[in-house]
């Protein structure tokens, strides 16, 4: 096993855990693993337009993660301030296993939401529970597009 098998399946995993935890780009991580085994194998086992194709899958799941969750904020009747409290207190709960990731991006929402906007308890409750699921959606398609991509890498090395 070469020094960029090993490089692209560790980066792989480490897209796997960066598609729950915000300070790691997840998909491009396991994209850069798909493109050092494509360099180490020249080619043959991974093809430029399979590359190409991945690299826009990345790209898109990106940028949803990016809009699903403020938009999804909105349609709950939050505004900017819940996304960002969602933002906060996921960071802060990261520290407490996923269930404080939950907790804290579904409080933060909330707080945001009530403190900054001055919004109602149910009204405040309402965006939190939206940025929440923007989160959950975003989440969920890095984690898929990330397992695809380990998957690709290690049936490649393999």
């Amino acid at each position: 096993m070469s020094v960029f098998e090993i490089l692209a399946i560790v980066l792989a995993v480490l897209g796997i855990a960066g598609s729950v935890v915000p300070a790691l780009p997840g998909p491009p991580l396991g994209w850069v693993g798909l493109l050092l085994v494509f360099i180490d194998k020249g080619g043959a086992a991974v093809s430029v337009t399979g590359l190409v194709v991945w690299a826009l899958v990345v790209a898109a799941v990106t940028v949803i993660d990016y809009v699903v969750p403020s938009a999804m904020t909105r349609a709950a009747g939050g505004h900017k301030a819940a996304s960002a409290g969602a933002a906060i207190g996921l960071f802060a709960g990261i520290f407490f296993t996923p269930v404080g990731m939950i907790a804290g991006s579904l409080l933060g929402a909330f707080l945001g939401e009530f403190l900054v906007e001055n919004k109602g308890a149910w009204d405040s409750f309402k965006a939190s529970v939206g940025a929440f699921a923007g989160f959950i959606a975003g989440t969920v398609a890095k984690l898929i597009v990330s397992a695809l991509l380990l998957w690709k890498v290690i049936a490649v090395v393999f």
